[in-house]
């Protein structure tokens, strides 16, 4: 009689077990797909952040030279910064022609 009360109660037990089993799965599934969801949003929204952060800068620019005198200061420094940008390139360019030029001199030597 005390084996059977037993092995009824260990099999409530693992019913019970499989019954949670089933369920945690459930919502891990559930977590997962949403986790995915919120993923995407985030990638999603992250990318609209940069373009109207872009959007706002070319703003900002226009306006500069536009004439508003806050923006313009703004504007200007914006130019000197990618004109020392651009110069930079320019400089590794002329750089680059150089040693292939000193190159081509040595192979013909």
């Amino acid at each position: 009689m005390a084996d059977k009360s037993v092995i009824t109660n260990l099999e409530s037990r693992v019913k019970q077990l499989m019954d949670d089993h089933r369920r945690l799965s459930e919502v891990v599934r559930s977590l997962t797909a949403e986790t995915a969801s919120l993923k995407a949003e985030k990638r999603s929204l992250e990318e609209e952040n940069k373009q109207l952060r872009t959007e706002l800068h070319r703003k900002e620019l226009t306006e500069g030279f536009a004439g508003e005198s806050r923006n313009r200061d703004k504007a200007r420094a914006r130019v000197n910064r990618l004109m020392r940008e651009v110069d930079k390139c320019i400089a590794l360019l002329g750089g680059i022609e150089d040693e292939a030029a000193r190159a081509t001199m040595n192979e013909a030597k």
